[in-house]
């Protein structure tokens, strides 16, 4: 060997030996923070935590730290690239690679097998959702931690062979709860009972935003997500698991939504499996999974659902404990080892570090599971993307449940009639074998097809809310097409700046299910009992819930258009307003002409209304605010010759918005709501009615629970666990409760000496209880001769969307369409006897009002009430039973709020 050599091994071996010295010089958390992650009583809030991010980036050549956008109160997320030194240097490439698979255009199988092999598989990995959800937040922390600096032989497979993104959803609620346990001295007072919602606006319903995108954090993680990377797996950490359990976790119990791939569903068993493998393996018993969690695939909002509708195998585990140690509770049911549970824990005491530990594991068996199959999950994500093409290009029926229902009931009808002989059941299963016409008559019947593209024409009365529709699905990664000039199609003529949907990409299942109803199956207990609640809600269909007129298009459309790049969002076209001698009017059909009527009253302009078009009318000095208003928002604005013959003046009123300690979610998407559209507010608390200061507001806002209702006391108990001594004395204000025997007496007076009270959802029953003629439907005499709700064995609609038939001409409905799509949650009804002071906002008109989702015993909403006026003294109550604010994505029904907040 020679010295030159000599010398260039030398050399060698010390520059690996430095870089593995700093490999293991990368700052501990117990350096940073002062305590290691999962002791008892300790929590991080983000401000550290955004420093040990950068800190640790700064010190890694295993991480890439990019900025990811501001949340709702300006702090800013970050995504954390974690994978080997080479594979960063050609993260490009590997992003791009995975783009090309999740999209699948223009690739051959050949092709696909080839990018397979070369790219690398995507992992997301969050935390920090929901901030009372300690466990989430800090397995990222520590996962973090272990990825970037451990020279362990596995680790360093996992980061050669897999890209890991890691992103913190909720700074604002770190901080906010964090620094909120962390106030105590003493370790046992600490608690997570914090004043008002963790994220700014909704609180948990952060994970209900997840194909709206209303909330900025979920924006930000939308076009990480779904524009930017295409992960082939993503896994959101939640807590808590059920009792006597530590773990709840894939596979997934029915229902799946009938319009995913079965590569989605099957590749969600793969990772469950691995991920209760490993735990077994390392002794972690108490893995809940299938029917014994509770969790499904059907619901699309959530953070790890809505990825099954972009061929994502998304993953959610609910994780038990916290900070403050626990106890794990004997349950005699989970002591028994089952297929759902197959490796019960026993009662104990739990420790935070616990849940910790258990959280890593499962993020290691991801990553092991991908570092494993790569190749596949890339190549499967291109083949459901592949499939969703195909399916788009050509007529394909999805399996829906009513289907299957209309066979069975076809045959059976045949048998019963004479024309058709039962077949013989088959000799093991005793299944009934149906003969294949009927099969045929429904799943190759032409009108049961799938809809190969939506046209949303630009001449609809809110085109405006139209756009902000399509935008969501942008936000979501569907690209959409638009006509630069008029077409015709279909025997109809299309104006310029239509937008056509097309259901011939990767994303198909998302489009889909933006567009066409929900057939949530019959699920219960078993023939005839309870029902089985959703996860969530039963029927979303967004463009129903926003009021947007489509036509369903089943061939190909033969029309120039102009595709849009991916995330690119849309504007309405803007329109000129001619000089009006007279004044304008505004289109009152049109959501955002609320904004500029409370643009128009804040610059001191006065506001009309037509009572003749609904419409709103001002003088000409307006026009400088319309022409914004027309750029802005493509608003309709008519320059008039002659001031319309009947205006009524328009004032706005002074709003109080109903809220409790803890915070109220509903309240809360009202608050944004009311925001979007240039409302001011005042949030008021329990307190301030039975100390009558609600006097000073001249309507009073109950959205949800909050004025006690029969047995219930109106708020949450969520919200009052916690002793008043271990809160700080600025929050005692917004504490207490509304109660029957003082509070309802003083909201009763208000508006007997002039004030106006609107309630939308669980408060709208105040209302049976005032004695002025109004009952409620949905009760029956039981058995025994008393009087109680109809049970849920005879009636239960879980978050759905219904058709009522609106009065148009009550001004508290004006600009409403008659035929309305309501958000319904078996949600207040109402019967009474109409009079000039008591008169309905509308009814549900037939027994089968049901449009999406699930409604078991519908037929009991026929010809009762939805919403209602009552005149008492000098005030007005305005009840709405239904969701028509329902978490910011019931456009189509904003109006019936929007029109009570003016005099």
């Amino acid at each position: 060997m020679t010295l030159k050599h000599l010398k260039t091994i030398l050399v060698a071996l010390f520059v690996s030996h430095l870089q593995i010295g700093q490999s293991q010089q990368i700052t501990s958390p117990k350096e940073h923070y002062g305590f290691h992650i999962g002791d008892d009583y300790m929590l991080t809030n983000y401000e550290q935590t955004e420093s040990y991010f950068k800190k640790v980036a700064a010190q890694s050549d295993r991480v890439l730290i990019q900025e990811a956008g501001k949340t709702e109160e300006g702090r800013q997320q970050y995504l954390l690239v974690v994978s080997s030194p080479e594979n960063l240097k050609n993260i490009e490439k590997y992003r791009a690679i995975s783009q090309r698979l999740g999209r699948a255009e223009n690739l051959t199988d050949e092709e696909a097998k080839t990018l397979s092999k070369e790219g690398k598989p995507i992992v997301w990995i969050d935390g920090g959702m929901h901030s009372s959800e300690t466990v989430g937040t800090h397995q990222l922390i520590e996962t973090f931690y272990q990825l970037s600096s451990s020279q362990d032989d596995e680790i360093l497979n996992f980061l050669d062979k897999v890209i890991v993104l890691m992103f913190h959803v909720n700074p604002d609620g770190h901080d906010l709860l964090s620094n909120w346990y962390m106030q105590y001295e003493d370790k046992e007072k600490r608690n997570m009972s914090i004043p008002r919602l963790y994220q700014k606006y909704v609180g948990h319903d952060n994970n209900r935003d997840f194909f709206m995108f209303n909330m900025i954090e979920s924006t930000n993680m939308a076009k990480l997500l779904y524009v930017d990377w295409l992960p082939q797996i993503m896994y959101n950490h939640h807590q808590t698991s059920p009792d006597g359990t530590i773990v709840a976790g894939p596979p997934y119990r029915d229902p799946f939504n009938h319009i995913f791939d079965p590569l989605l569903i099957t590749g969600i068993d793969g990772v469950g499996f691995a991920m209760i493998d490993r735990l077994n393996i390392e002794g972690k018993p108490g893995y809940v999974r299938m029917d014994q969690s509770g969790f499904s695939t059907w619901w699309n909002g959530g953070g790890r659902t809505s990825p099954y509708f972009r061929n994502m195998i998304g993953i959610l585990t609910e994780t038990h404990g916290s900070p403050t140690p626990t106890e794990v509770p004997a349950v005699a049911q989970r002591l028994v080892p089952r297929n759902g549970l197959p490796n019960p824990i026993g009662p104990q005491k739990w420790h935070f570090k616990q849940s910790i530990d258990y959280s890593v594991s499962m993020n290691y068996a991801i990553l092991d599971y991908a570092a494993r199959n790569g190749d596949q999950l890339l190549y499967n994500f291109y083949k459901m993307g592949k499939n969703s093409i195909e399916r788009g290009n050509k007529d394909n029926w999805t399996m829906y449940p009513k289907y299957a229902e209309q066979l069975e009931k076809a045959y059976d009808e045949a048998v019963a009639s004479g024309t058709e002989e039962e077949a013989e059941p088959t000799q093991y299963y005793r299944s009934k074998v149906i003969p294949q016409k009927y099969y045929d008559a429904i799943y190759k019947n032409p009108e049961n097809r799938d809809p190969r593209a939506y046209i949303i024409s630009a001449d609809q009365p809110d085109f405006a809310t139209a756009v902000k529709f399509v935008n969501t699905l942008i936000k979501g990664g569907v690209y959409v097409h638009q006509s630069k000039a008029g077409f015709s199609y279909g025997g109809k003529d299309y104006p310029a700046n239509t937008i056509v949907v097309k259901a011939n990409q990767a994303f198909r299942p998302h489009i889909i299910d933006m567009f066409e109803p929900q057939d949530h199956p019959h699920d219960v207990q078993y023939p005839g009992g309870p029902p089985i609640r959703p996860y969530d809600a039963a029927g979303w269909t967004l463009a129903m819930q926003m009021g947007v007129e489509y036509d369903r298009i089943f061939e190909d459309i033969p029309v120039p258009l102009e595709k849009t790049e991916y995330g690119v969002l849309m504007t309405p076209p803007s329109i000129s307003v001619e000089k009006g001698k007279a004044g304008y009017t505004i289109s009152a059909k049109a959501n955002d002409a609320f904004i500029a009527v409370n643009k128009l009253l804040k610059s001191g302009i006065n506001v009309f209304r037509d009572e003749n078009t609904q419409d709103f009318y001002v003088d000409a000095k307006a026009k400088p605010v319309l022409d914004g208003m027309a750029t802005d928002y493509g608003l309709r604005i008519t320059a008039l010759a002659k001031k319309p013959a009947s205006i009524t003046p328009v004032n706005g009123l002074k709003i109080g918005l109903f809220d409790y300690y803890g915070g109220s979610m509903p309240s809360g998407w009202v608050r944004w709501l009311l925001e979007q559209y240039e409302y001011e507010y005042e949030l008021f608390y329990p307190q301030d009615v039975d100390e009558h200061v609600i006097a000073k507001y001249d309507v009073l806002l109950f959205i949800g629970p909050g004025i006690p209702v029969g047995k219930d006391n109106g708020i949450p108990r969520r919200g009052k666990q916690i002793e008043k001594d271990l809160v700080p004395e600025k929050y005692h204000r917004w504490m207490g409760d509304l109660t029957k025997e003082t509070s309802i007496p003083i909201l009763k007076e208000y508006v007997n000496n002039g004030g106006k009270i609107v309630t939308v959802g669980t408060s709208s029953g105040w209302v049976y209880a005032l004695g002025i003629g109004i009952d409620n439907p949905l009760m029956e005499e039981n058995k025994d001769g008393k009087i109680e709700p109809v049970s849920n064995t005879k009636y239960f609609i879980p978050t759905s969307i219904l058709a009522a038939e609106i009065d148009t001409d009550k001004a508290e409905n004006y600009g409403m369409k008659k035929d309305a799509k309501i958000v319904f949650n078996n949600s207040p009804v109402f019967q009474f006897q109409a009079t000039d002071k008591l008169y309905s906002l509308g009814k549900f008109t037939t027994d089968k009002p049901l449009l999406s989702g699930w409604a078991h015993g519908q037929e009991y909403l026929k010809d009762t009430h939805l919403g209602l006026v009552a005149l008492l003294g000098k005030g007005k109550i305005v009840a709405i039973g239904p969701e028509v604010t329902n978490r910011g994505q019931s456009h189509g029904t904003f109006k019936m709020l929007f029109n009570q907040l003016y005099q």
